[in-house]
């Protein structure tokens, strides 16, 4: 029997829809179910590729005996954090409050009808194991706690929203913005790299991969080494690590060890849309091939796997396939053996250290690599031509072998802001290695986005089966509207520039605060939750703030509207002070900053196409993060100031920076000369 959740677009909630748990979704009736019949609400949050929250739905949500217990003592909610990151930015801060520990997912939480939480916590077993108490004793306390101590929790609860309240940004005394933080935001990173295994931090470790885009333009514009070498070497050790998938390219979500050997193996569609990003700058910057080559398979991986028919991206890859974790992805030893011959299998047991101990719940084997290929071949006596052969032969069959497994689950779900990141990074990969193949896709999926999540001049968050629908939030916006500056620097299309425009109105009108500055997660006319965040921390997806205050900045540029500058000039004013004193949480705010002290440059290149195309090859064979490029069509009329530049017969560029523009300039060398001599900043 189907409970309330079977009409839901999520496939995180339909994968619950057959529990004998009375789910409901969020929404008013299930507010007010709570309210008349005086029940406390069970609110679980999490998404569909998460291994711990699946561990939980079969320990208990699937029991009809525990499903019983929490049908009797609650309204249950199920919310897809990917569907609803308003509610989840919530409840995690007030996890955060009420119990003194950072949450995850799954996320649950016993609020009172008003939606207030009372208590909470992440996962918890069925019975009492892990240091965790058995999830049938935590819903009978959470129950008798809401009926016996009201007069408590309505104490606790009004602090609780005060103290939310007390975690939004108040703007400072009016000062001008300054360098300070950008330096020392590279401080404090270069205080938690790994100067061993690259990244930060020790397990579990993520790639922070807006860290990292700080860092790498932090290199060029200050000309800092240590920040440059902690970009590179984080990228070279991820490429070679677990975390890449070896076999059929994409990145994996975080590694549970610091060596990036063995992973979380769930799949996420932002973390590869960042890392395209990332490593295309880095090829631009350093030149190394294998940082092409990642971008060569995950771009693979990302149109093979995760492009929707109709051009959208899908959302993830589960972790788990046959209910066991990484199950798809593992080997035997002797698996590989028989599937390979003896020269391509001595080139794999070295190369991925086959010859070592199961690396994997010490019975397996997890790809990774172990010994550099060159090093290999110098072992075997080959050549560098031979291994490379017998190693690309060797992935083929193993991949071909591994695609014959039972798949794990793929969220189908289209969501406009992880939408927004891979359309920015597939775009900004095509540039780097001149691959119209990527730049199609990338349009494609902005293709999709702008007819389906794009109706009546607003734009919706999520769509699945052809059904859009829920308010859009900042990151959708803020996200997609980068997507569409960094398609329109690969590609000129009007539509693009159009939609870039629309979004920017929408950040202005929508989600300013017109009193201090910045921007809501949520539109002022969303839904009332209990508190409305406002944030400028990164977490595993850049800040929306510091995003729509990059993106507005560059519009500003190309369409001469000085509202938009206005608006991402007040958002850093806001966020000044949390940048003075913990920039590197605020490292997308950061780069943010950098073009607000020293505004980009806007290129526009026109004349004879031809010419054209070999000036647009030259400069983008390097690393300008600070330079926008735009190539608009000779027959496009109708452009705004910044880029209605007149026909020209030979190449000829127009270079602007900030408010000083050069004579047009018709020598390539004299333009690679202009930009080569930006002054550096720090």
């Amino acid at each position: 029997m189907a409970n309330h959740l079977v009409n839901e677009t999520s496939p995180y909630l339909q994968q619950h829809a057959g529990n004998p748990v009375d789910w409901h979704p969020w929404n008013a009736e299930a507010l007010r179910l709570a309210r008349e019949q005086d029940k406390p609400i069970l609110l679980s949050i999490g998404y569909s590729a998460c291994h711990w929250c699946h561990v939980m739905a079969h320990e208990s949500f699937e029991d009809p005996k525990v499903a019983a217990l929490m049908n009797s003592l609650f309204v249950n909610i199920k919310v897809d954090r990917e569907e609803r990151p308003d509610l989840d930015h919530v409840y995690q801060a007030a996890h955060s409050m009420l119990l003194q520990r950072s949450g995850g997912w799954p996320l649950t939480m016993f609020l009172t009808p008003d939606g207030t939480p009372y208590f909470g916590g992440t996962y918890f077993p069925k019975w009492n194991s892990h240091n965790l108490p058995a999830f049938p004793d935590v819903l009978k306390r959470a129950s008798q706690v809401y009926h016996e101590k009201r007069d408590d929790i309505a104490l606790q609860n009004k602090e609780l929203i005060a103290a939310l309240t007390g975690t939004h940004p108040r703007p400072g005394p009016a000062a001008p913005l300054q360098e300070g933080p950008l330096s020392l935001a590279a401080a404090q990173l270069a205080e938690s790299f790994d100067a061993t295994h690259g990244g930060f931090g020790s397990a579990p470790k993520f790639p922070h991969q807006p860290e990292l885009e700080f860092l790498l333009c932090r290199s060029q514009d200050a000309g800092d080494a240590s920040a440059r070498n902690m970009v590179l070497h984080s990228l070279e050790e991820m490429a070679n690590g677990g975390i890449h998938d070896q076999l059929g390219g994409g990145f994996f979500r975080y590694s549970v060890d610091q060596y990036w050997n063995i992973p979380h193996f769930e799949k996420m569609l932002y973390d590869n849309g960042l890392l395209l990003a990332l490593y295309a700058d880095a090829w631009q910057g350093s030149g190394n091939p294998l940082y092409a080559q990642a971008l060569k398979h995950t771009a693979a991986w990302v149109i093979r796997e995760m492009q929707a028919p109709e051009g959208g991206y899908y959302s993830s890859l589960d972790a788990d396939s046959q209910h066991e974790e990484g199950k798809f992805y593992v080997w035997q030893r002797d698996e590989v053996r028989a599937l390979l011959t003896p020269e391509e299998y001595a080139i794999a047991e070295l190369h991925y250290g086959l010859d070592r101990a199961p690396n994997f719940d010490q019975v397996a084997w997890h790809l990774h690599v172990s010994v550099p290929l060159s090093e290999v071949a110098v072992r075997l006596h080959l050549s560098a031509e031979q291994t490379m052969e017998r190693l690309s032969s060797a992935k083929q069959k193993l991949y071909t072998a591994r695609s014959r497994r039972v798949r794990p689950g793929r969220d189908e779900k289209i969501l406009a802001s992880w939408n927004g990141l891979m359309i920015a990074g597939m775009a900004r990969a095509a540039r780097a290695l001149q691959r119209r193949d990527w730049l199609d896709s990338a349009q494609r999926a902005m293709d999709f986005v702008r007819g389906a999540l794009w109706r009546d001049g607003r734009l919706l968050a999520t769509c699945k089966d052809g059904r859009a629908h829920l308010n859009a939030y900042l990151d959708d916006h803020a996200f997609l509207l980068q997507a569409a500056l960094e398609l329109l620097q690969s590609s000129f299309r009007r539509e693009d520039l159009q939609f870039a425009e629309s979004l920017s109105d929408a950040l202005l009108d929508r989600f300013e605060d017109p009193r201090d500055g910045g921007f809501f997660f949520t539109s002022h006319d969303h839904e009332p939750l209990i508190q409305r965040m406002k944030t400028g921390e990164d977490n595993a997806t850049p800040s929306g703030n510091g995003i729509a205050a990059l993106a507005l900045r560059r519009m500003s540029f190309i369409t001469g509207k000085q509202t938009y500058a206005d608006a991402a000039e007040r958002c850093l004013n806001l966020f000044f002070p949390a940048l003075q004193q913990a920039p590197a949480y605020h490292t997308s705010l950061c780069t943010a900053l950098v073009e607000s002290l020293r505004p980009p440059s806007l290129l526009v290149l026109r004349g004879a196409p031809h010419e054209v195309g070999v000036w647009q090859a030259e400069l983008r064979a390097a690393y300008r993060p600070h330079v926008m490029t735009i190539v608009p069509p000779e027959n496009t009329s109708g452009l705004p100031a910044p880029l209605a530049k007149p026909h020209a017969q030979q190449a000829t560029a127009w270079l602007c920076s900030g408010t000083k523009c050069l004579p047009p300039i018709t020598r390539k060398e004299e333009l690679l000369s202009e930009l080569g001599n930006e002054p550096a900043l720090g």
